[in-house]
């Protein structure tokens, strides 16, 4: 098996616990503006650039033959009002870690494996996300940590081309730090969209976590390369692991 090098990870859901919080600012939302979406509706989108979520619903409910100009209104309207929504929640709301996150962070820098946030969120509520946490410390204007940091990199939707399920983001943190085969990089979320981003990146496993957004028997029907109870058994499959590192720090 290739050396292990990066380790890209979701957020909400995934090192950042989400009891549907994420869900219920985006319903909000939408309900506020007018747009009709349903729990499951949102819960399927989860993991997705969010402002390409309200175009996708906005257009299935105008329909086809809206003309542009209508549907980026509704569109920049909703998504202005989530942001609002959104924004406030985190600077007001108590922000964790998952079960076992912290941890697991430690033992992968001490391996010298990096670690590389990706989210579906845009950078400004990102950024309220890590300050936080305190997972800001060390990173420099670019969001790259220095060996103090807790992180190695943070790459948001708006960052890249296209948000999940493309797998631009993973691809731009191999880029950052000089990776070229996918082979050396596994890819953990707690939605479809996030394991699906990993297999079209190539990475050696694209694994689910059962204990955020998403039940197992949800994420069950989606190809993964694995389901995890949380952070604390991913670690355990690490440590477990017939496979050689690569020692970068």
């Amino acid at each position: 098996m290739d050396s292990l090098q990066l380790l890209v990870f979701d957020m909400a859901g995934t090192t950042v616990r989400d009891a549907h919080e994420v869900e219920a600012c985006f319903a909000q939302a939408a309900a506020a503006t007018g747009l009709r979406a349903s729990a499951a509706r949102i819960l399927a989108v989860q993991g997705q650039a969010k402002r390409a979520v309200f175009e996708q619903l906005w257009r299935e409910q105008l329909g086809a033959a809206v003309a542009s100009a209508e549907l980026t209104s509704h569109v920049d309207h909703s998504y202005q009002v989530f942001r609002e929504v959104l924004e406030a929640h985190y600077r007001t709301q108590p922000v964790l870690p998952t079960e076992g996150c912290l941890e697991l962070f430690a033992y992968l820098k001490s391996q010298g494996i990096r670690i590389a946030l990706t989210t579906g969120f845009y950078r400004e509520v990102t950024d309220i996300i890590l300050h936080r946490l305190g997972w800001d410390v060390n990173l420099d204007a670019q969001r790259r940590g220095n060996r103090h940091a807790v992180i190695d990199l943070s790459i948001s939707s708006d960052e890249v081309a296209e948000g999940r399920p493309a797998p631009l983001m993973i691809q731009k943190a191999m880029q950052v730090f000089g990776i070229t085969n996918p082979r050396q990089v596994w890819n953990v979320g707690d939605t479809p969209s996030d394991i699906e981003s990993g297999r079209r990146a190539g990475c050696a496993r694209s694994l689910g976590l059962v204990n955020g957004t998403h039940t197992r028997e949800q994420l069950a029907p989606y190809p993964n390369d694995g389901l995890l109870a949380s952070l604390t058994e991913l670690q355990k499959v690490l440590q477990r692991a017939e496979m050689p590192v690569a020692r970068t720090l």
